[in-house]
């Protein structure tokens, strides 16, 4: 499941089969691409410290680092949740490239895998997968970004309130965390999609 300003879930299934039992899943594609990035250097020198920090989030992985993934989609086709309807296997399916559609600035996006629970209200999961826009450094109040406070990473949404910016988590047992005057903050990144698998 892909969740993003725009919400996605949609199953597609491999070129050349439509059987929806085979249908691969982009989580775990993008999932062993990160695995596989964190066995090579990921950026130049400059950026290495930089990474090593965001680890602290999970594993990070540039986007251009990642192959294209080309999925056919059924843009007719209509998939209903009440009783099942046939698939039209003879419809013509339109390719899509799955990592432009969810990065249309590849060049300043990056994959993290999340870790902990701190976003659980904003569908942001321990172990789920995010992708983050570091071109936009201005998130809106709904948006969830990336933020370095004092040289260590956190998922948050950032708010202005009486001319103070705040840190708010997306789950009542974390606390807000105020962003001080003394305080070396900014703004990394704008996480533009979620990948996770369907949760019961």
């Amino acid at each position: 499941m892909i969740h993003g300003r725009n919400k996605i879930e949609q199953k597609r299934g491999l070129k050349g089969n439509t059987e929806l039992s085979n249908v691969k899943c982009s989580h775990d594609y993008y999932m062993n691409t990160i695995n596989s990035c964190r066995q090579n250097r990921l950026c130049d020198s400059n950026e290495e410290l930089e990474m090593k920090a965001l680890q602290a989030l999970g594993s990070v992985c540039p986007v251009s680092n990642i192959q294209p993934m080309v999925l056919p989609m059924f843009d007719n086709a209509r998939l209903v949740a009440g009783f099942p309807l046939a698939l039209d296997t003879d419809e013509q399916a339109q390719d899509v490239d799955i990592l432009r559609m969810l990065c249309p600035n590849p060049e300043a996006s990056f994959l993290i895998r999340v870790k902990g629970n701190s976003m659980i209200d904003a569908k942001i999961y321990d172990g789920d997968i995010i992708i983050v826009d570091k071109s936009n450094r201005s998130p809106s109040n709904h948006e969830v970004a990336v933020c370095e406070l004092n040289g260590e990473y956190t998922i948050k949404h950032v708010l202005q309130k009486d001319g103070r910016v705040w840190l708010y988590p997306a789950n009542p047992d974390y606390q807000p965390i105020e962003v001080k005057e003394c305080d070396d903050f900014s703004v990394w990144g704008v996480v533009t999609y979620t990948i996770h698998k369907p949760r019961v």
